[in-house]
């Protein structure tokens, strides 16, 4: 898991560049991918996008990149403000980071984090592929934001779970491997300087108060009896 404010940005930049990709891929090949070709007379996608001048997006017609690098620069910023320390949270209210695998708890976050971000991108997608030249409608917009969701909430859930994440985690312990080691190695006395490691200290500190609390009142019950059968 990230360490630091940097690390998360780095995290989040691997997952944000697959994920873009993906859902790009998804989107033009595999959802809309025979109506680009039945509308264009062609026999592949990437050729019926060439025939009509690029992707349809926000009243106008894009090359494919442009799609690509606007919808990374929403993605990438929604999941730095939302998708990761909401979806930290969200965790932790359901799993114990202390007392839980780790595996769970990173399964609950990235199911955390389909579960904010489909939403969220889908309604951008929205408004960005909204067919404009017929006219603006906020039912059509909120009919295709629900349609959006159904076809992208199945996609992210198992690539993110199944292929994208483990894939990003791998690149990442590459990447920061003489951190991890270095982490592996610290005393556990060594202070917590992120999120989970500062909620798992609380957990601790939790469990400790509630057995100091048990102990006292224990002690109470048998100083109680012990007045009682002394009178």
């Amino acid at each position: 898991m990230p360490r630091n404010q940097l690390q998360k940005m780095i995290f989040a930049f691997i997952t944000v560049v697959i994920t873009v990709h993906a859902y790009v891929f998804y989107s033009l090949y595999v959802v809309n991918g025979n109506v680009l070709m039945q509308v264009n007379g062609t026999n592949s996608v990437l050729a019926a996008i060439n025939k009509q001048g690029g992707v349809y997006m926000f009243g106008t017609y894009l090359p494919i990149w442009a799609c690509i690098l606007i919808e990374f620069c929403l993605a990438y910023f929604l999941e730095n403000v939302m998708g990761s320390p909401l979806s930290f949270k969200l965790a932790s209210r359901v799993f114990n980071p202390v007392k839980n695998h780790p595996m769970m708890f990173e399964t609950a976050i990235i199911c955390a984090t389909v579960g904010l971000m489909c939403p969220a991108m889908s309604f951008l997608a929205a408004w960005l592929y909204y067919p404009y030249y017929a006219g603006f409608n906020l039912f059509t917009l909120l009919a295709n934001w629900l349609k959006l969701v159904c076809f992208n909430f199945p996609f992210a859930f198992f690539t993110q779970l199944f292929f994208i994440q483990p894939f990003v985690r791998v690149v990442f312990k590459t990447l920061f491997r003489k951190d991890i080691e270095a982490r592996a190695t610290e005393p556990e006395h060594f202070a917590a300087e992120n999120e989970q490691e500062a909620i798992a200290d609380i957990f601790n500190r939790i469990g400790e108060i509630q057995e100091e609390l048990a102990h006292e009142h224990r002690r109470r019950k048998a100083l109680e009896k012990h007045i009682v059968n002394k009178s």
